[in-house]
């Protein structure tokens, strides 16, 4: 089963995620358009609102130019 949105793991992917895009100088408009999905999606996801898979989290690491692994190491030593 699936862990709420609102379990503190899932906090922290979501504050990881915001940092990533943050981190690449990106607005979510412009990571909604590399990522070919609508802005309201990623804000979905970034306020908790909506799940994100995996594969979807590795698209997300290379549009802010971040290789996937190192984006799960910093992920896991935040404690997520």
């Amino acid at each position: 089963m699936l862990p709420s949105v609102h379990h503190p793991r899932y906090k922290a992917l979501r504050t990881h995620l915001k940092a990533l895009r943050k981190g690449a100088g990106l607005t979510q408009v412009q990571l909604a358009e590399r990522l070919s999905v609508d802005q309201s999606y990623l804000s979905k996801i970034e306020r908790g609102e909506r799940y994100m898979d995996v594969l979807f989290y590795l698209e997300w690491c290379r549009a802010c130019e971040v290789a996937p692994d190192q984006a799960v190491t910093k992920l896991v030593d935040a404690g997520a």
